[in-house]
């Protein structure tokens, strides 16, 4: 298989020596990390020039990530809803449930090169924790997960998964006890011992150079896509759509289709219980510039600075960052940043499980949801390509629980369910 890291980088894809975007990214940390992270810098751009290191790359995502993951046409749902037709590029078919198997294997490759003993991260959804656990035990290094003890009670079965795979899962209880509070936690932990450890970022946010890396090893999902969609649909998408929290799903896939100008390129927040509510994580929407985890970005802040709560549904989406090449692109209006609510990406959820079969994880249910809306308002033969980034078995018995399926099936007299709810959604 292609190998992304291989190919040219445009101008829109790539940061500065220093890690910036534009006035984000760079690195905002203390002099003793930066020491180190500049190590990781060295060691990134030596192992991306590596043959060696490529094919090792290469054959574990085809032959143990089972990657190419296939890009499938959602002929019923795009039938249903009306417009444009729906495709969904399956990363929730990859090894672990969902994309973050894609930049774990590379980090965990590169820790190994480093010499590290052990790898460390935070997690929200668990998909990442998950992931890195998964590459731990591949190639036998140790793992520490942080994780907020709210999403801890929220994905039991990604913990469950993590100690299984041998990694110690460590409860954030402080604060919000979500995903901010664990990256606050992982990097206070990484401080400790940067030196036999690795902070391995879970998505495009942090000091240079993780956004960039990450970005790096998800884009094989764009290089893939873009050639996928265009021998199934006979051109380039109309439009490309995937959920961003911290955004790295969302950059592999853009990432191949920035230079392609006829493409519109959506980003989908979580609107939570409404953007004029607090509850809600809509960062590029509703935040301004500042710096939280060692990087400049948008953020969502009081006027002080001080980083506000953040809410979602979806555990791996309620983060009050955003990668700094999304706040980039969002400057230059490359990139459209939308939201949906909760209601909405439930109805995703539910109407994605029972028209295709296919039951998504809530964070990507926020861009089918958008999809959803888009695709009533466009023609036919329109194609909206979506990036669906997990799978929800993680997800199943929180929404059984606290989103019933029968508040979502919208009943007329003598209605036919879903049927009537696919009606609702074309409605709205």
């Amino acid at each position: 298989m292609q190998n992304p890291l291989t190919k040219e980088i445009n101008t829109t894809n790539a940061p500065d020596k220093d890690g910036r975007f534009g006035e984000f990214g760079g690195s905002y940390i203390p002099p003793e990390l930066q020491t180190v992270m500049d190590e990781v810098t060295r060691a990134y751009e030596k192992i991306v020039q590596d043959p060696v290191f490529l094919t090792e790359l290469s054959d574990l995502l085809h032959h143990y990530v089972g990657r190419p993951s296939p890009v499938y046409h959602a002929k019923r749902l795009s039938e249903a809803v009306g417009g444009a037709q729906i495709y969904l590029k399956r990363e929730d078919l990859n090894h672990t449930g969902a994309h973050k198997i894609n930049h774990c294997i590379g980090e965990v490759l590169l820790a190994k090169r480093m010499g590290k003993k052990k790898v460390i991260a935070e997690t929200g959804a668990g998909q990442h924790g998950v992931a890195l656990a998964t590459a731990a035990a591949l190639l036998g290094l140790e793992c520490d997960i942080y994780m907020g003890e709210v999403d801890i009670k929220k994905e039991a079965p990604n913990v469950s998964r993590m100690k299984i795979l041998g990694a110690t899962v460590v409860s954030v209880t402080r604060g919000t006890r979500t995903l901010k509070d664990a990256v606050d936690a992982a990097f206070e932990a990484y401080l400790e011992d940067p030196i036999d450890q690795i902070y391995c970022i879970g998505s495009v946010v942090g000091p240079h150079p993780f956004p960039m890396m990450v970005r790096d090893f998800q884009s094989v999902v764009g290089v893939e896509a873009r050639r996928q969609i265009q021998e199934m649909a006979g051109s380039l998408p109309d439009a490309v759509v995937a959920c961003v929290g911290g955004g790295s799903n969302a950059m592999g896939i853009f990432s191949a289709f920035l230079d392609d100008e006829e493409v519109e390129l959506y980003g989908v927040e979580p609107a939570g219980k409404g953007l004029d509510t607090p509850y809600h994580a809509a960062t590029v929407t509703k935040g301004s510039v500042g710096i939280l985890h060692g990087f400049k970005s948008l953020l969502l802040q009081d006027e002080s600075g001080e980083v506000l709560p953040v809410y979602s549904i979806a555990s791996g989406l309620d983060y009050p960052g955003v990668g700094p090449q999304h706040s980039f692109l969002h400057t230059i209006g490359r990139v459209h940043y939308e939201s949906a609510t909760d209601r909405e990406a439930v109805e995703a959820f539910y109407g994605l499980s029972r028209m295709e079969g296919i039951i998504p994880a809530l964070e990507s249910s926020h861009a089918v949801a958008h999809a959803i809306k888009m695709a009533k308002d466009l023609p036919k033969d329109a194609v909206i390509l979506v990036n669906l980034s997990g799978r929800g078995d993680k997800d199943i018995d929180y929404v059984m629980e606290h989103y019933p399926l029968v508040d979502y099936e919208v009943r007329h007299e003598n209605g036919n369910g879903f049927r009537d709810f696919l009606a609702h959604i074309k409605e709205k």
